[in-house]
């Protein structure tokens, strides 16, 4: 392969926010009458609403009644009680440096919303580095369905088979797979090497990949 380009997940990948996404699910229930517990929230997260509302109160979907107000109540949260405390993960806006240095074609797939993304590119200090995006707005369905990843190549214009995907979550590597795209992993976003099988790699965190990238799948630039 002659990579050509990178798909950036941010969530748990440039942000260290997944934690928090999951407590906000916690109380965004609660707010609507449903007693859903952390440890239950928090091996999905990298999931979208489409797919997480569903699996911990069947019934509900994010478009409607409880589900909906749910989903409002969660995005509200996080961009006003805990997306202000954000942090980058190590490395972030580095290695956002060196890949665009590289001459790769670099583009965001996001199951946040538009705002969530502003926000979080903020965050990791790369809004003014990412300008290609997609987000919940380009699928129809979330991780770990294709949707997201589809839409990344098919705005950026790259085959799949030239590009790789950065991620943190199981959801990244099985979305990315059904597409056709390869995963590099980071286990800043909390999950283990065994969530993490199938990377072609994995790293500590943006920092770690960074240090050893020439060593990376990262290095084979066209």
């Amino acid at each position: 392969m002659k990579l050509e380009g990178v798909i950036l997940d941010i969530d748990g990948t440039l942000v260290l926010s997944n934690d928090a996404h999951a407590q906000a699910w916690v109380e965004a229930f609660a707010a609507s009458g449903y007693d859903v517990p952390f440890e239950r929230v928090r091996p999905l997260i990298g999931m979208g609403g489409d797919q997480v509302i569903p699996k911990l109160v069947p019934g509900l979907n994010k478009d409607e009644g409880d589900g909906k107000a749910v989903s409002e109540r969660r995005k509200e949260l996080v961009l006003q009680k805990f997306g202000p405390h954000f942090v980058p993960t190590n490395g972030a806006r580095d290695l956002v440096l060196k890949l665009q240095e590289a001459g790769l074609h670099l583009i965001v797939a996001s199951s946040a919303t538009n705002q969530e993304l502003e926000l979080l590119l903020k965050v990791a200090k790369v809004d003014n580095l990412l300008h290609e995006t997609t987000t919940s707005s380009d699928a129809a369905a979330s991780k770990p369905e294709p949707d997201i990843v589809v839409a990344a190549l098919n705005k950026s214009n790259m085959a799949a088979e030239n590009v790789v995907m950065l991620g943190d979550a199981p959801y990244d590597i099985e979305a990315a797979a059904r597409a056709g795209v390869q995963v590099i992993a980071l286990r800043c976003g909390g999950f283990d090497d065994e969530r993490l099988a199938g990377a072609i790699a994995i790293y500590n965190d943006p920092a770690d990949l960074l240090q050893h990238y020439d060593q990376s799948p990262l290095a084979q630039t066209a």
